[in-house]
């Protein structure tokens, strides 16, 4: 099930509210957390009920894997149920994401011709299958308590953050579920919900899938863009992850603060980044904090010398880019990560002397190569792009891209308000308005999470609020998947 769906919001939003409130007001509190359960079981299974069986599988076979170290005192069989915990976990995962991946490979490289499996792909597996590592591992370090099997199914099926993240520690949502004052209704969580749902909603509809229709124009048409249509289709794609990724996270972050449970932050401005590891520290923050404390702490961080340090950054980002896709695409995409963090790290002293309009400047130019690459089925449709882009010639913006957005019904409506002649004059000035606006929004307004916390209701923002979600709501007719779900 998707957030910005109707059944999400007119159904399934609404009845989980009241069933989750309503059997806490009457005192039934496990009977609650049976029915949250319950319902994100629902949520994760509405489009594909086989995933179900799979995600209570490895729920079942992680909780008995905590039990067994919870009870267990000797050193080898405390390792070898941690060893096989991280063994079916990664396997289950290799399995459904990378086993095509490694058949392809494998015919390429000895000239075989096994046969491809064809595996779909269970949303959300790699988002839980890392939360459920993370409990294995802490149990093993003893550094978590021994919860009830329906604690932990409620920790890692909780639906806002199943799907796409955040990645979320034990510690940080079994005690809010705990926490009694959390079982009522509180209508300033609920507000403050309800504002970033719609912040989300907006960013994902209005323009993460507006900006995505450019994108699919302009790399369907390579050879046909010259060279600042190449640029505005990177650009374009630049803006459209980040929007889609922001729009799910202020969803989740939403939808949690209306349960009173306060998820962590796991976007917050990242093309305010002024390097390649501020980037980081910004984008996909839950993800990076756990390649940090389970990889790159291990491999010995920066505690073993410069070289060593450098070396398991580019481990790290490695696993990074082989995380999000099974393509060599995305490997070397993380491993150009890799590499201007490493560079970052290496001439961080002169780099913080420069002005910041120039860090964050080559930063985010940077990240839009990087992201063009991510976004390329191939290395010869990136390599095509970028040819395009520095020989494709001057020349207006590729005409079907400027006809499909002066198309939009926004774009339509500001044609009948006396707007039409100018836009006709030049049908390229929409698209260059609607990016500088964005880049703006990305570069200068606070985010979500900011507006949050000190967000008081006013006339104004109520109004805002409503708007927004009566224009999302309508433009809800083609309904898209969030970028981060097939990873």
């Amino acid at each position: 099930m998707l957030f910005n769906s109707y059944i999400f919001i007119f159904l399934f939003l609404p009845l989980v509210l009241v069933g989750y409130y309503g059997l806490n007001y009457l005192k039934l509190n496990r009977l609650s957390m049976v029915f949250l359960v319950g319902m994100s079981l629902w949520f994760y299974g509405y489009n594909n009920i086989y995933y179900l069986f799979i995600l209570v599988g490895s729920v079942f076979i992680n909780y008995l894997l905590s039990l067994g170290l919870h009870k267990s005192k000797a050193v080898s069989t405390r390792k070898l149920l941690l060893w096989l915990g991280v063994i079916i976990n990664i396997g289950i995962l290799f399995y459904f994401k990378y086993m095509d991946f490694f058949i392809e490979n494998v015919n390429s490289v000895l000239k075989k011709e096994y046969t491809l499996l064809h595996i779909v792909l269970p949303l959300g597996i790699s988002f839980y299958t890392f939360q459920q590592v993370s409990f294995i591992i802490d149990c093993y370090k003893k550094e978590c308590d021994q919860y009830s099997l329906l604690e932990y199914a409620t920790y890692v099926t909780f639906f806002p953050q199943l799907i796409a993240g955040p990645i979320v520690y034990h510690s940080e949502l079994i005690p809010q579920f705990k926490e009694e004052k959390n079982h009522r209704l509180n209508y300033e969580n609920l507000s403050k919900g309800i504002y970033a749902f719609a912040r989300g909603l907006g960013k994902k509809v209005l323009i993460a899938d507006t900006l995505s229709k450019v994108v699919t124009i302009g790399y369907g048409n390579i050879g046909a863009l010259n060279s600042i249509s190449a640029f505005v289709v990177m650009v374009c794609y630049a803006l459209q992850i980040y929007f889609d990724f922001s729009g799910y996270c202020d969803m989740a972050y939403g939808i949690g603060y209306m349960f009173n449970i306060k998820l962590p932050v796991n976007f917050n401005s990242p093309y305010k980044a002024e390097s390649m590891g501020d980037f980081w520290d910004r984008w996909h923050m839950t993800l990076t904090r756990f390649f940090t404390r389970y990889i790159y702490i291990p491999l010995g961080g920066s505690r073993r010398g410069t070289v060593r340090t450098y070396i398991n950054v580019l481990i790290v980002f490695l696993i990074s880019g082989f995380w999000h896709g099974a393509a060599w695409t995305f490997v070397v995409w993380g491993v150009i990560n890799g590499i201007g963090v490493a560079i970052d790290r290496a001439i961080g002293k002169y780099w913080k002397k420069l002005p910041v309009i120039i860090k964050c400047a080559t930063t985010f130019i940077l990240q839009i190569f990087a992201w063009s690459l991510f976004r390329a089925a191939s290395f010869s449709e990136a390599k095509a792009l970028w040819t395009q882009l520095f020989s494709g010639g001057s020349g207006s913006i590729y005409e079907p891209i400027t006809t499909m957005f002066n198309g939009l019904t926004e774009s339509r409506a500001l044609s009948r308000v006396g707007l039409g002649g100018i836009i006709n004059a030049y049908p390229w000035l929409l698209v260059v308005i609607f990016i500088l606006i964005l880049l703006i929004v990305c570069f200068f307004l606070k985010n979500t999470q900011e507006k949050v916390e000190d967000m008081k209701y006013t006339g104004v923002r109520l109004g805002c609020v409503v708007l927004l979600m009566t224009w999302s709501i309508i433009s809800l007719s083609e309904i898209s998947e969030f970028l981060y779900f097939i990873f």
